[in-house]
């Protein structure tokens, strides 16, 4: 966090120095990422992804699409604009936010995408492969996870209804937001989330979006269950037959 020397911001544990919550997908070769936020680039280049095959986005907030421009190195690489799949309202959003790329007289080099209206809770396919995206609410705000399989992203959530509990339930891994442990008016708390991952039934569940008000991950990690584990940037988990 700008300007804070709290325990958290100040921490030496490579885990509490986090970039902002995203995550690359790879299944059988097929490059996805689930939100372009404002270290997109950083992530990308640390990581060192090399293609791009498809974006997701969960929904309009900066965080989640302030990184755009930056799949422009992924355009000139492939030679190829990229599929973008979000819902009918982000895609206007992005048109606003972005006119010089979804405007008619486009500036030369400008980051190319298809756009693609996805609705939650129903299934569409990328590249041939089943994708569920689910609704949750974030505060007022109706927004998408996506499951892939068994596993399930959820970011930003401070509510999740029946019927999409039921599109989520039992995945081997759910990533899920946990911001702090003060109650918020658009984000999970540390203890909510651990009672949706029960609830859930998931094996394992990985909790992100976290903020610097949860404290070093040192201290709050000896408070979650065995089957609930802090996520940090640059974790890779693998899921055998995952589709």
């Amino acid at each position: 966090m700008i300007g804070c020397d709290c325990e958290a911001c100040s921490s030496s544990d490579a885990r509490d120095d986090r970039l902002r919550s995203a995550i690359h997908v790879d299944i059988n070769g097929l490059s996805i990422v689930i939100d372009i936020g404002p270290d997109f680039r950083q992530q990308m280049l640390r990581y060192q992804v090399k293609r791009l095959d498809a974006i997701f986005i969960t929904h309009e907030h900066n965080d989640h699409v302030i990184g755009l421009d930056d799949i422009r190195a992924f355009n000139f690489l492939q030679r190829s604009d990229i599929p973008l799949y979000t819902e009918a309202r982000v895609i206007t959003a992005l048109n606003q936010r972005f006119s010089y790329v979804f405007g008619y007289d486009k500036y030369p080099g400008v980051p190319k995408v298809t756009t693609h209206t996805i609705t939650g809770n129903q299934q569409f396919s990328c590249h041939s492969i089943d994708i569920m995206p689910v609704r949750v609410m974030h505060g007022n705000l109706p927004i998408v996870g996506f499951r892939i399989g068994d596993f399930s992203y959820i970011t930003d959530a401070s509510h999740i209804d029946d019927a999409s509990k039921d599109l989520i339930k039992n995945s081997k891994v759910l990533v899920l937001n946990a911001l702090r442990r003060e109650a918020h008016h658009s984000h999970f708390t540390q203890e909510q989330a651990i009672k949706m991952a029960e609830e859930l039934c998931a094996e394992t569940t990985y909790l992100t979006h976290i903020s610097h008000h949860m404290g070093k991950t040192l201290d709050w990690e000896q408070e979650l269950p065995l089957h609930v584990i802090p996520a940090c940037d640059g974790m890779v988990i693998t899921i055998e037959d995952p589709i």
